[in-house]
Parts: structure tokens; C-alpha cells; sequence
């Protein structure tokens, strides 16, 4: 599993030009799966996003975490965190998860970061998606498992 982690102070995801998530204050999740996630991996990854500190208490001091600040989640499907461009320049996607395994964990993983009381909003899985941030610092974080 690969998530890209971005802080931001708002963000929303559109698709056939209608808002299907919108947050302020929070994180903004690219989420990918690959074959041999599981609910192990879900576990991990909910525990090490929803416990980050890096909101600033004060000035320069990255101390504070989502729930502190009152944040919320948008987690967007992404599977193209497994692309793998070594050997050509048009990406291959062989190391992500088939939509029939990836679909479920996508679903699970926000089912359990919003079963530890933050607000979650999501992507289609699938979709044609457009996304609009406002990337607070820029502060962004690559967790894999």
C-alpha cells in the first residue's frame, strides 16, 4: 500500500464536473494498493495517518495532530502510485492491485479511518477524477507498507 499524504487547508475532488468530496483544514490522501494488502496493512497505514503530528502548536514546531485541529480526511483512489517507469517511459501498472482487490481495501481503509471519529470524505474509485488543493506549507509525506 502507498499513500501520498499532503496537508492542506482545503481540497475537493470533482467528477463530471460535480464536488463528490470537499474538506477544509486537513489531509489530502492519494491511496494506492498493491496484491498482497490486506487488513494488516489497513491497520497499519489508518494507525500511522490518523497519529501524524504535523500541525504547528506554535510557530516552527510541527506538534499538533488531525484530531487537534478539528481535520478532516479526502482520500482520493490513485493506483498509479504503482506505476513503474525503469525500463520505458510509458508507465506499466503490473504491481497494482486488480480493481477487484484494490476496490474493497479502498473501501475498508475509509471505513476505518472515519471509525476513529474523523471526518471522511472520498473519491469514486475508478473515476475520472479532478482534484483541487490548497497544499498547506508544502508539507506532503510518502508512507508505504
Amino acid at each position: 500500500m502507498r499513500v501520498v499524504l499532503q496537508r492542506v487547508n482545503h481540497a475537493q475532488v470533482s467528477v463530471d464536473h460535480q464536488v463528490i468530496g470537499k474538506i477544509n483544514r486537513g489531509y489530502m490522501l492519494l491511496v494506492g494498493f498493491g496484491p498482497d494488502d490486506d487488513e494488516a496493512t489497513l491497520d497499519y497505514m489508518v494507525h500511522k495517518i490518523t497519529n501524524l503530528r504535523v500541525f504547528e502548536s506554535e510557530p516552527g514546531k510541527m506538534n499538533l495532530g488531525l484530531k487537534d485541529v478539528d481535520g478532516a480526511i479526502l482520500s482520493i483512489s490513485q493506483f498509479t502510485l504503482y506505476a513503474d517507469v525503469k525500463h520505458s517511459n510509458r508507465p506499466g501498472f503490473s504491481k497494482a492491485a486488480k480493481p477487484s482487490l484494490a476496490e474493497p481495501l479502498y473501501q475498508q481503509f475509509n471505513q476505518k479511518l472515519a471509525a476513529t471519529g474523523i471526518h471522511v470524505e472520498t473519491g469514486q474509485f475508478g473515476a475520472d477524477m479532478k482534484v483541487d488543493l490548497e497544499n498547506d506549507g508544502p508539507v506532503t509525506i510518502l508512507y508505504e507498507k
